[in-house]
């Protein structure tokens, strides 16, 4: 592991603190569990635009494509 400096604003700061207590963890392990959980939801978006993309380019039929539509749950930007 690698030691980092990140600046926070005093209220994110003690919120952090706060929930790391409330978890029983410390600070930093707070922060890596927070930003994996960040880098693996943009991962999922990531896939999720692809995978909506491809099935615009090549639909299998209109009704295919407003069956997936209505059944899937993309992420509001």
């Amino acid at each position: 592991m690698q030691t980092i400096q990140v600046v926070l604003d005093a209220k994110l700061l003690k919120a952090a603190d706060s929930a790391a207590e409330r978890a029983r963890v410390n600070r930093s392990a707070l922060i890596r569990a927070a930003l994996r959980n960040h880098l693996a939801g943009l991962r999922t978006r990531e896939l999720e635009e692809r995978d909506r993309a491809g099935y615009r380019a090549v639909p299998d039929s209109e009704v295919e494509v407003a069956r997936w539509e209505a059944e899937a749950a993309w992420p509001d930007d």
